[in-house]
């Protein structure tokens, strides 16, 4: 599955950098290193990873400088895997374009959920699949604008649409509650965050299997939400 597929890992302590080295090796994937954050952008740019797995705690600029220059000119998808774990650090760093964030310490499982997740996202067929997302049974076509369950179609206001597209378009990725709130009330309504937690409730209602512990429609507390989700083919 990950065959000619590479990760970066920026990371300085050298007992993590090994442990790393030998989980993402033992999953196929070639493994460059870096241990600063400036020789990181060098390798990024010269390497051309599939994904980069970054620490924020780097000995010559902090983590959160090396997305602001990434992001200059490259999306390559960077999960972020440091020993910060303050809800505004989470916050700040995925506005800056991380696309996932990881706290030390971690469990390899979950590591590697996450990490192929994103490595999804750059699946070289994917873009031929067109705007269809899925998730359990549900099918979301952006373009049409519909959304079924079970092949049965699901009604959702226009806001519940627009909150759905917001999320399943991050393809699992966390969207921040003041991205989502711009993105689907507008710039005015950045701290209403309310509205959030009634609309997701609204959309697991109809959606999820079990509602009161959604398996799809997820509330990162304090940070904000993601749609466990993947592109699909459209069928029929």
């Amino acid at each position: 599955m990950n065959e000619g597929r590479s990760v970066l890992v920026i990371e300085d302590d050298r007992a993590i950098l090994k442990l790393l080295r030998d989980v993402f090796q033992a999953e196929g994937l070639q493994v460059h290193a870096a241990g600063t954050a400036r020789l990181g952008l060098v390798e990024a740019g010269s390497r051309h990873p599939d994904i980069i797995v970054l620490d924020l705690g780097l000995p010559d600029l902090d983590g959160k400088e090396f997305l602001r220059e990434l992001r200059g000119w490259s999306q390559v998808p960077v999960l972020v895997l440091t020993a910060r774990s303050a809800e505004s650090e989470k916050v700040e760093v995925l506005d800056l374009g991380a696309d996932d964030y990881l706290t030390k310490p971690f469990g390899v499982p979950e590591l590697l959920a996450r990490l192929r997740a994103l490595l999804r996202r750059v699946n070289t067929g994917v873009a031929d699949l067109g705007p269809h997302y899925g998730f359990g049974q549900v099918m979301v076509d952006l373009q049409g604008r519909t959304v079924t369950r079970g092949g049965a179609l699901v009604h959702l206001t226009d806001i519940e649409f627009r909150l759905l597209a917001a999320l399943v378009k991050a393809e699992g990725r966390i969207v921040t509650q003041a991205s989502l709130l711009r993105e689907v009330w507008g710039p005015g309504q950045a701290d209403q965050t309310h509205y959030l937690r009634i609309y997701m409730g609204h959309l697991r209602k109809k959606l999820e299997e079990n509602p009161a512990e959604p398996a799809w429609l997820i509330t990162e507390i304090g940070v904000g939400c993601r749609c466990l989700c993947e592109r699909r083919p459209v069928t029929g």
